[in-house]
């Protein structure tokens, strides 16, 4: 009798909060419109491919007012995530709490990590699991916009990925200002 092994997981962790704080305040300067929006399909095939195994997709959302986006909320349903409405005192980061805990919970088992988020909040519990050398992990996140914290995990092996030229998880071009390598500069974009 053979056993074959059970595929390995990567564990995408999705902080809505902040990814769209950021694609708001940092690079639009407004509310982004939904063209502007992150297309969470492409960005789950991107999980798929990146670790070429089955994704387990967490999508973290802050549901202290009592109420859930439903529209949303079926989509990411449908597109095969799965949404973790967290409730919480005024005071408490319900999805960063969410988060840390997973990510500690995922330390204790085996699968790989792609968390999308520029908070440095989670340095600690990523770079537990980055000191795994059995674990490839990543983070999803607009690279100048990313923490220290976490921009400092690189060296120690953190993967990390651009939400728009990597995953390329956007319709439209983003208006951002950032380091062009050379090999990407095209100059007909500015003329």
């Amino acid at each position: 009798m053979t056993t074959e092994a059970a595929p390995r997981t990567t564990y995408l962790l999705v902080d809505g909060e902040n990814i769209d704080a950021t694609l708001g305040s940092s690079i639009l300067g407004g509310r982004p419109t939904p063209e502007q929006r992150p297309r969470w399909e492409r960005v789950l095939t991107f999980a798929q491919q990146a670790f070429d195994q089955p994704v387990k997709a967490l999508f973290f959302l802050n549901a202290s007012s009592g109420s859930l986006p439903m529209s949303f909320v079926q989509a990411l349903l449908a597109i095969g995530f799965q949404p973790i409405p967290l409730s919480g005192e005024s005071y408490e980061k319900v999805v960063d709490i969410g988060i840390k805990r997973t990510l500690d919970a995922i330390a204790g088992r085996g699968g790989d990590v792609l968390l999308a988020s520029h908070d440095g909040d989670f340095a600690p519990e990523l770079e537990t699991l980055v000191d795994d050398e059995d674990r490839r992990v990543g983070l999803l996140a607009f690279r100048e916009f990313t923490s220290t914290q976490l921009s400092a995990l690189v060296a120690k092996g953190l993967e990390t990925f651009d939400l728009e030229s990597d995953v390329a998880a956007f319709n439209v071009q983003l208006p951002r200002l950032r380091i062009i390598p050379l090999d990407e500069f095209d100059p007909l974009r500015y003329l």
